[in-house]
């Protein structure tokens, strides 16, 4: 008999588990379920198609119809889930017409992602108000970004920071307010976080901190936003204030959640109820340095965490062991990575920190087009374990920060980071690897706490 497999959800993480899972069993019946019009598409690319950095928002489709031809997934587009009963194992759908149908299952993955978070804002209805999560929010964004004219972003994270960017190239007077005491407030310590504030500014983006969007106002659409006593003239607000766990079939079908808010699932992504499993933004993670609950709302984990669900439901064996959050962004020519706790974090989780930070050279200094690099890293008092990393410059971060991480995953010690057999070669890698620099800084800020 096939094993029928139901999978709630079309982006990465639902996209990962029916690939995975089509490759574990290849007579599977496998459906996939969303509500977008479009085939899986990449949501992270949506900015720099605003930007211009990408022609058209029809190339971020990654998986056209074809390949699920290919594969044999059935993919339902344009359906809603409305109910999931996991006691007779079916779901109700619901189609773009209102016509309703009824789904069994022998198992079933939860992938329904996450939604923005509307902070209560006067005024916050008007419009030219918007969030950016789909393609149809791109491009709604995109038709209002003429240049001449002013935005105001609420939230300094990913998106903000990258819309900012895309804004900016078009001609759009651009401010970013941030209610928190610094931009990146989840990825970078403040100290780095001036460093990319220094950067952005000079560019040309205004950057509020410290301060929260009191009233958005006008007559019918935007005209201003109020900032404490201030009020800038405004023709579009984008809010990129984050996002929510979409849990409402989640907690419809009695599964359980979690403190942060997410579906709880253990290892291989089996949440508490039978057959059942959950992948991506709806669920939390584990954080591999605390073991404690997080949320960790980005693709590459949903990717992973969608391939582990998959290969379970459909009869194989994957552990998912939990997330350090690593993550990289683009923007006013900066990379920004990070990965592991900030400072912060780490005091939240009653753990004493010492921290180094260097500046070094992507290549060679006397190289054509060599560029600096800053780079801090983060360590735990007790062991001199490497608990964290943050890397600002204009190239060669995302290769850093993926080292790191594997570091940090073997719980690598900063005597150990010292002792990297790095590579160099004038055009590409300078003679000593800024890493290993920030490491011998930060090992003997270390040694002289503990002595």
């Amino acid at each position: 008999m096939e094993n029928r497999i139901v999978i709630v959800g079309g982006n990465a993480a639902g996209v990962s588990a029916a690939s995975a899972a089509r490759k574990i069993d290849r007579k599977a019946n496998i459906t996939l379920i969303t509500e977008e019009s479009y085939p899986p598409y990449s949501r992270c690319g949506l900015p720099y198609v605003i930007s211009g950095d990408i022609s058209r928002f029809e190339d971020l489709v990654i998986f056209p119809h074809s390949y699920f031809q290919m594969m044999k997934l059935d993919l339902l587009t344009q359906t809603t889930v409305k109910y999931v009963k996991p006691n007779e194992k079916v779901v109700i759908i619901e189609d773009a017409e209102g016509k309703t149908e009824t789904v069994s299952y022998d198992k079933l993955i939860l992938a329904t992602g996450a939604k923005p978070f509307i902070p209560p804002i006067r005024g916050i209805k008007k419009r030219e108000v918007y969030t950016l999560r789909n393609i149809k929010d791109g491009r709604l964004i995109s038709r209002q970004a003429v240049a001449g004219k002013q935005a105001v972003i609420i939230g300094a994270g990913f998106v903000g920071l990258e819309l900012a960017h895309a804004l900016s190239i078009r001609g759009v007077k651009t401010l970013i307010v941030e209610m928190t005491p610094q931009i990146l407030p989840t990825l970078l310590d403040q100290d780095m976080a001036k460093k990319t504030q220094g950067i952005i500014v000079e560019k040309g983006v205004m950057i509020i901190t410290g301060k929260a969007v009191d009233e958005i106002d006008g007559k019918e659409k935007v005209e201003e936003v109020i900032v404490g006593e201030e009020s800038f003239d405004a023709d579009l607000v984008i809010i990129a204030t984050g996002v929510l766990s979409r849990t409402e079939l989640a907690i419809q079908a009695g599964l359980t959640i979690g403190s942060t808010k997410g579906i709880v699932v253990d290892q291989k992504m089996q949440t508490t109820i039978p057959d059942i499993y959950a992948a991506g933004d709806c669920v939390e993670s584990k954080n591999m340095i605390t073991d404690q609950p997080t949320l960790c709302q980005l693709g590459t984990t949903a990717m992973r965490q969608g391939k582990a669900a998959g290969i379970n439901a459909a009869g194989g064996q994957s552990v998912f062991k939990g997330v350090l959050c690593s993550a990289v962004l683009k923007a006013f020519d900066l990379e920004i990575g990070a990965t592991g706790l900030t400072t912060n974090k780490a005091e939240k989780n009653e753990m004493k920190t010492v921290s180094g930070s260097v500046r070094g050279k992507t290549r060679a200094e006397y190289f054509p087009g060599t560029q600096e690099i800053d780079v801090k890293i983060i360590s735990d008092t007790s062991s001199s374990r490497v608990i964290g990393a943050q890397i600002i410059g204009t190239e060669n971060v995302a290769q850093r920060i993926n080292m790191l991480a594997l570091g940090i995953q073997k719980q690598v010690t900063l005597e150990e980071l010292v002792q990297i057999d790095a590579c160099y070669s004038p055009p590409v890698a300078d003679s000593w690897e800024v890493v290993t620099l920030a490491a011998e800084v930060t090992l003997r800020k270390h040694q002289m706490k503990i002595s």
